[in-house]
């Protein structure tokens, strides 16, 4: 069984990625099944709780302060719209409420006092609680902690070296430093990524051996396909192909095993064949509602029609990682092409019995 690696090169993850597609989806799907359930797929409503104003100069961003977009800012929410947000997600099937802030970095003050509160409150609902705030103190994500905060979402965006082709008012080193002090407190990491950016494949590899060095890896890694908007640097950027969006799929569940793999911006332009294979390749999180902080996305309602299409089922709350529950997964343990998976020889018999007693335990 493939187990989390913390030393790939930038020159093994670019032979992974660079496979011939049948044989990335086999082996990519065959350490999906290992680790996951394959027909389990969580479901995370993004929220903004407070929109533009951003002093950062991201190339991507609509909501910099700098660049001239059609976003409508607004102040931070009332707990109570955040609250009847969250009632909402939840009976749409999300286990998850992720609030984003358009912030440079979090200060100590109401407005994060208020942040505090929003997370306190969703907690008790019972699902999980996800912020995006920017650059956090390890005292500020000891206090989001305590408040009932499940995970911490900081991307680093792109690899180390087209980074500053990207932004330039924050350094890489601050982004990993975040992670790190949010790694301090009890908070889960979300960290991924954008491709589309006009990077190359190189930094795409180079990002995931930024994030699988992490130990531990981030539990949820995010990849989102760049939704070129109007006013920003990158407005005139092409949409990227469905092709490279599978291909990082399947690189980032092969070099991340245990990692929750977020298939995150740009599913509008995503076809649902082209979603399931994505789900195929290793991806088992969406985020569910007509936007995603300032950019479109599909409808909740057409995404529970495509999870009845597929098979699909929206994973419960708290659940870290959604492990299968069939000896079909130890069956398809990654083997060359051709051979039989070694528990299916008479010698595992025995081996085989006993996970297919404990399946039917953790079943019941």
């Amino acid at each position: 069984m493939s187990e989390a690696r913390h030393d790939w090169s930038k020159e093994e993850i670019l032979a992974i990625y660079n496979k011939p597609m049948m044989e990335l989806l086999y082996e990519a799907a065959t350490v999906h099944r290992v680790h996951h359930d394959p027909n389990t797929v969580q479901v995370s409503t993004l929220l903004s709780i407070k929109t533009g104003g951003c002093p950062e100069d991201c190339g991507y961003c609509p909501q910099a302060a700098r660049y001239h977009t059609d976003i409508e800012g607004n102040d931070l929410m009332k707990v109570s719209h955040v609250k009847a947000q969250a009632l909402r997600a939840k009976a749409s099937g999300s286990s998850r409420v992720c609030m984003g802030a358009a912030w440079r970095n979090v200060k100590d003050g109401p407005e994060f006092d208020q942040v505090l509160e929003m997370v306190r409150t969703i907690n008790k609902l019972d699902m999980e609680v996800c912020c995006t705030l920017g650059m956090l103190t390890e005292n500020q994500a000891k206090r989001l902690a305590e408040a009932g905060l499940y995970a911490y979402n900081h991307n680093l965006d792109t690899s180390e070296d087209y980074y500053k082709d990207v932004i330039s008012t924050r350094a890489f080193e601050d982004r990993l430093e975040t992670i790190d002090n949010v790694r301090k407190s009890n908070v889960t990491v979300c960290s991924g990524g954008i491709i589309g950016m006009g990077e190359e494949v190189e930094d795409r590899a180079g990002m995931l051996v930024a994030l699988a060095s992490l130990n531990p890896q981030p539990e949820s890694v995010p990849i989102n396909a760049l939704v070129a908007v109007e006013g920003t640097p990158m407005a005139e950027m092409e949409p990227v192909s469905i092709w490279d969006m599978i291909r990082m799929v399947a690189t980032t569940r092969i070099v991340m095993p245990e990692t929750q793999v977020r298939l995150s911006a740009g599913r509008t332009e995503m076809s649902r064949e082209g979603q399931a294979m994505c789900f195929f390749a290793g991806a088992n999180s969406i985020f569910a509602g007509d936007k995603l902080l300032t950019t479109p996305n599909p409808d909740v309602n057409e995404d529970m029609a495509m999870f009845k299409l597929l098979g699909l089922n929206p994973q419960k709350p708290f659940v870290k990682v959604a492990q299968p529950t069939t000896t079909e997964a130890v069956d398809s343990e990654l083997v060359p092409l051709g051979e039989k998976p070694k528990w299916t020889r008479p010698e595992h018999k025995i081996e085989r019995n006993e996970i297919a007693k404990n399946n039917k335990k953790l079943v019941e």
